[in-house]
């Protein structure tokens, strides 16, 4: 598989998602600058966390004008995986990839720690490898990762499974002491209505070789490689 990780202007989690997919998961990956128009030859896209020009205005704001994000788009609508992790999920809110806004934390402070998520949902490209019900232990590092949506569209969320993680106890427990930033419902982690585009806070690749303490994360970009070998044995596209 061919895995193109975007990087923008003050993208600081770009090499850690390459080093995943290359060198943990032995895949092909491509550095695709934020001036690039064409993703062709990709199998799966992803953005990563940093802090996309300065996070100047507010996060994800300017990114989601890059020449890339037109190719993001047109990539994610064709079916294609995409992933965004902490400001990618920033961005991809700002693009209208995914539904809602993220705010400022709760506390008004940065929060770096390891935090516990359960997975909402198995079933899909990012998750298959997971169970449901799983907790997952998480890197975060994030200022502006209060997830906020508006009543109907969070009953929507909550009504299609595109929940996908939320925060919790260690013990699965899902409690407003367990979230970190103030997130409505818990929201740690969402995915569009066709299921191909996923958008969270945590940071699966900080996770992903027990050199780092744990491997939590590894499963979700093991599930993509495993949706995305599914779909190159069947032709599907």
């Amino acid at each position: 598989m061919n895995i193109g990780v975007v990087v923008f202007p003050g993208s600081n989690c770009d090499h850690d998602c390459a080093h995943v997919f290359r060198d943990v998961l032995g895949q092909d990956v491509t550095m695709v600058w934020h001036k690039e128009t064409s993703l062709a030859g990709l199998d799966a896209v992803i953005l990563p966390g940093g802090f996309s020009y300065g996070d100047y205005l507010r996060t994800g704001a300017i990114a989601r004008f890059s020449p890339v994000m037109g190719a993001v788009t047109t990539f994610a609508g064709n079916g294609g995986l995409v992933v965004g992790v902490c400001n990618g999920f920033q961005i991809l809110l700002e693009a209208g990839l995914l539904p809602g806004a993220m705010l400022r934390n709760r506390s008004l402070h940065f929060v770096c720690k390891d935090v516990y998520v359960r997975v909402e949902n198995a079933a899909t490209p990012f998750t298959s490898l997971y169970t449901p019900g799983q907790i997952l232990k998480i890197p975060i590092a994030h200022a502006d990762g209060n997830y906020y949506t508006d009543p109907v569209t969070l009953a929507g969320l909550q009504a299609n499974a595109q929940v996908i993680f939320r925060y919790c106890t260690a013990d699965g427990k899902v409690t407003p002491e367990a979230c970190p930033n103030g997130s409505l419902d818990n929201i740690a982690g969402i995915c569009n209505a066709g299921g191909n585009v996923l958008g969270m806070m945590p940071h699966p690749e900080r996770c992903v070789e027990t050199v780092l303490g744990h491997e939590d994360g590894r499963a979700l970009f093991q599930s993509m490689i495993t949706s995305l070998e599914g779909k190159k044995l069947t032709g599907v596209r």
